[in-house]
């Protein structure tokens, strides 16, 4: 506004004065309102890579969400259930009987896995199974029966599955009406490698039906991901998965000092190939598998 020509001089002053301090505090307003909006950013910028790589160092070292696409664990664990799996467990304790584990079957019971063509294709998919967005079809989730050197049978003349001649009572686990196993084994489980079946013991691909695979059905422990430990979703289904107390019977730590090399009773191997063609056919890939951005959820395949 300019200055009253009638006005006292030293009022013209006051209200140039006034009026160059008002635009001075806008000016400053302005600058200020516009470096909150950048600190804003800047520290939701920060939030968002801390919490990644906070994701990314729990996935990679401690803890991973995983689904469960096929019924090969039922009734412990159902198709959509989302579980809670330990990484750093076995760097104190070792793998145990009884134990239900998330295992990778690349190389051991499917193909090595094929690097993408594209190496931006390779690293996308590499970026979003470290976040847990995707991952691999060959992940599997089955309970521990055997550890190196056990001699695991089946089955005794009540239909039980022994292990170092200790037959194991299954019920509390086995799905509901089926039998401890309708194909029999006789295995002495090798160093290193662990002998696995799933609890729906009717449908599900394990160690039974793997016989002439290399370590006669058995996984190496070196491809274990971790042990589930916790069911998270959904709500009605929060519970821990503890290991059944038919494990903890003293007999079975009575395995033999200097286990013979693996070995399957004869005629097993053949069962197990008729019997693949028989049971129910699994779903591709593996039965445990990371959440994926459709269902919300880690989705890895373990069958």
């Amino acid at each position: 506004m300019a200055p009253d020509p009638g006005a006292e001089p030293g009022a013209q002053a006051d209200a140039q004065a006034a009026a160059e301090q008002a635009a001075a505090d806008d000016a400053a307003q302005a600058k200020k309102a516009k470096r909150r909006k950048r600190s804003f950013w800047r520290d939701l910028i920060v939030i968002v890579v801390a919490a990644l790589a906070l994701t990314i160092l729990l996935k990679a070292f401690v803890v991973q969400v995983f689904s469960i696409p096929s019924g090969s664990m039922e009734n412990t664990l159902l198709p959509g259930d989302r579980i809670l799996v330990s990484k750093v467990v076995y760097k104190f304790r070792s793998i145990a009987r009884g134990d239900i584990v998330v295992f990778s079957g690349a190389g051991s019971w499917d193909p090595p896995s094929q690097p993408p063509s594209n190496w931006l294709v390779g690293l996308w998919d590499d970026a979003t199974n470290l976040v847990g967005i995707a991952g691999p079809d060959t992940d599997y989730v089955k309970r521990v029966i055997g550890i190196p050197g056990d001699h695991v049978v089946c089955c005794n003349a009540d239909g039980q599955v022994t292990v170092n001649g200790v037959p194991l009572s299954e019920s509390s686990y086995v799905y509901p009406g089926d039998a401890p196993s309708q194909w029999r084994f006789n295995i002495t489980v090798p160093p290193g490698r662990l002998w696995v079946m799933g609890d729906n013991r009717g449908d599900s691909d394990d160690s039974r039906y793997r016989t002439n695979d290399p370590g006669g059905g058995s996984i190496p422990e070196s491809a274990v991901v971790g042990r589930a430990f916790l069911i998270i979703w959904p709500l009605s289904r929060v519970s821990d998965l503890p290991i059944p107390n038919t494990f903890e019977q003293a007999g079975l730590s009575a395995a033999a000092a200097a286990a013979p090399p693996a070995t399957v009773a004869g005629g097993t191997a053949l069962a197990g190939a008729l019997a693949l063609t028989w049971r129910r056919r699994r779903k591709p890939g593996g039965d445990a598998s990371p959440p994926d951005a459709a269902d919300g959820g880690t989705r890895r395949g373990p069958s």
